[in-house]
């Protein structure tokens, strides 16, 4: 037995089929008398850990063995798999970092689409990993490749993407199965038609030209590239989009008109106005003009050329519709959204699809839709014994039944009090005093009130998140924001302070490496004290 096995290493997501993806090739490899043993590793279920599963194929029938059988391990050794196949680029890049994707052996086999980490929606900035890192890796480790959006071609054929990626593997050749074997391994489970078209489609999907380019050049034709941004930032994830008719909101004529007064600013404006429409009122979307005047206004003495206000309308606007639970309520019954889910699901008309929500709101995100004079009696009880933190209610509401349905409609409707809510009036305040730091540093640079601005990013979402990033935007403006505008920071060397302290605390959400940035910039600022004094008794 002088041949050795084929090693395959599956890494999939929770509830796409890699373990019948596994079955499909252990029963294919059995029916054409080839010596196979398949180990899994579960993981956690769904976005939040890998699903591994494990095959090795002895690549000479039994008949021929005469009475021998091969030793087939029960895990992948580093450097020793000859195909690694993954349902999402990230996955790809998991197996790549554990070392079992080499130039001299391995054959990858993976989907070039995204569904994000739980820690990269998690991220206080944008936390999406690099994709162009993720290209690289590909085309540095793997002696080969086959990439293509087999999330696409799934839903094309109406199929689960563990038979795209079955005629994928049976498209590349890599294993001593033939595509017929795949086929009657699909015939003999359930819902054999429609995997069956996705393994046509994910064995088309690998034979075309375009499939088979190098990863750099299936990603710049769009495969798996991560989009720049829009001009106006889309719903954070969890956020959807919503809506009473599950439509853009129309802008009244006489609200773009005052839009148009912004100049280069006009377009980022209009969607803001959208936007609020959409999340409270007319009034309310009035009101971002309103805020916006002065701004404009410092800009032009500033010579900021529509830069300032257009930056500051973008963060405005997202400000302005702040998650709270009511938001959340909206978002989870807009139709849209459901029908999206419908048709992921890929459930053909009038077949019925069950959507459940798990939510774990907790004392502060309750007491947040309540009137102050109720809330913070509340809270402050909580806070004294310890409880804020500590008591959370776990619900699972199912949205498609009528009972969910109606009980997320109701904190839908809340929208109409939302302005007499306690957390209504606490963003109200925060957004106020940062619009009037923002007019401060206008008046010494544009580049500084550019930077406190965009300090905006660090507040967003709700919870334990919104907590961190308040509590981290507080500290940037204590110790740095209010100490330029006092001038014990020179504005020039404070622009620089307040992007390395809004970058640290981006990339770290929990503060330490915020902290040492303070600290640092604390540092700086005691060194220049003393100098600054002498030149000016020196000047005297």
């Amino acid at each position: 037995m002088s041949a050795r096995p084929v090693s395959v290493l599956i890494g999939a997501l929770g509830g796409e089929g890699g373990g019948v993806l596994t079955d499909w090739i252990i029963a294919a490899a059995a029916s054409c008398d080839l010596p196979v043993q398949s180990t899994s590793i579960p993981g956690v279920a769904q976005r939040t850990g890998a699903t591994t599963y494990y095959i090795e194929i002895y690549p000479t029938p039994w008949r021929e063995l005469g009475g021998k059988r091969p030793v087939l391990a029960l895990a992948p050794g580093i450097g020793d798999v000859d195909m690694v196949v993954a349902s999402e680029f990230l996955e790809a890049g998991r197996a790549i970092a554990g070392g079992f994707v080499t130039p001299d052996r391995t054959l990858l086999i993976a989907s070039t689409h995204r569904s994000h980490a739980i820690a990269e929606k998690m991220a206080t900035g944008d936390g999406r990993f690099d994709t162009a890192r993720l290209t690289g890796a590909v085309d540095k480790n793997a002696r080969s490749h086959v990439l293509f959006d087999m999330d696409a071609a799934a839903t094309a054929a109406r199929a689960m993407i563990n038979s795209v990626m079955l005629g994928a593997i049976a498209a590349s050749g890599g294993l001593p199965i033939s595509a017929e074997a795949f086929e009657a391994a699909i015939r003999a489970g359930k819902s054999s038609d429609a995997n069956l078209r996705g393994f046509r489609a994910g064995f088309e999907g690998a034979g075309r030209g375009a499939a088979m380019l190098d990863a750099s050049s299936a990603l710049a034709a769009g495969s798996a590239s991560v989009s720049p941004p829009p001009p106006y930032p889309p719903p954070q994830a969890g956020e959807g989009r919503v809506g009473d008719a599950g439509e853009t909101p129309a802008v009244p004529g006489d609200l773009e008109s005052e839009a148009a007064r912004f100049g280069t600013a006009a377009d980022i404006v209009t969607e803001g106005l959208r936007r609020l429409v959409d999340y409270q009122d007319l009034t309310y979307a009035r009101l971002y003009l309103v805020r916006l005047a002065p701004i404009a206004e410092a800009d032009a003495r500033a010579g900021a050329q529509g830069r300032l206000v257009r930056e500051v309308a973008r963060h405005l606007a997202l400000r302005m519709s702040y998650e709270d639970v009511i938001r959340v309520a909206q978002a989870k019954i807009a139709p849209e959204r459901i029908a999206r889910i419908v048709a992921q699901m890929g459930a053909r008309p009038g077949e019925s699809v069950a959507i459940v929500e798990f939510l774990k709101p907790g004392i502060a995100e309750m007491c947040s839709v309540m009137p102050s004079f109720i809330a913070r009696p509340i809270i402050a009880m909580a806070e004294r014994r310890g409880w804020i933190d500590k008591l959370h209610w776990g619900m699972e509401v199912k949205t498609t039944s009528v009972s969910g349905y109606l009980r997320f409609l109701l904190l839908a409707r809340l929208r109409r009090f939302r302005p007499r809510s306690h957390r209504y009036n606490q963003e109200q305040v925060a957004i106020e005093a940062w619009l009037a730091l923002i007019a401060a540093g206008a008046a010494k640079s544009c580049a500084l009130a550019l930077e406190i601005a965009e300090c905006a990013r660090l507040i967003k979402g709700y919870g334990d998140t919104l907590k961190r990033g308040a509590a981290n935007y507080a500290a940037i403006e204590r110790q740095v924001i209010q100490p330029i505008l006092a001038g014990t920071i020179a504005p020039s060397r404070g622009v620089d302070a307040i992007a390395s302290a809004r970058v640290a605390a981006l990339a770290d959400p929990e503060g330490d490496s915020l902290a040492k940035c303070l600290a640092e910039i604390a540092q700086m600022s005691d060194a220049d004290g003393p100098s600054s004094r002498r030149r000016g008794e020196r000047s005297g």
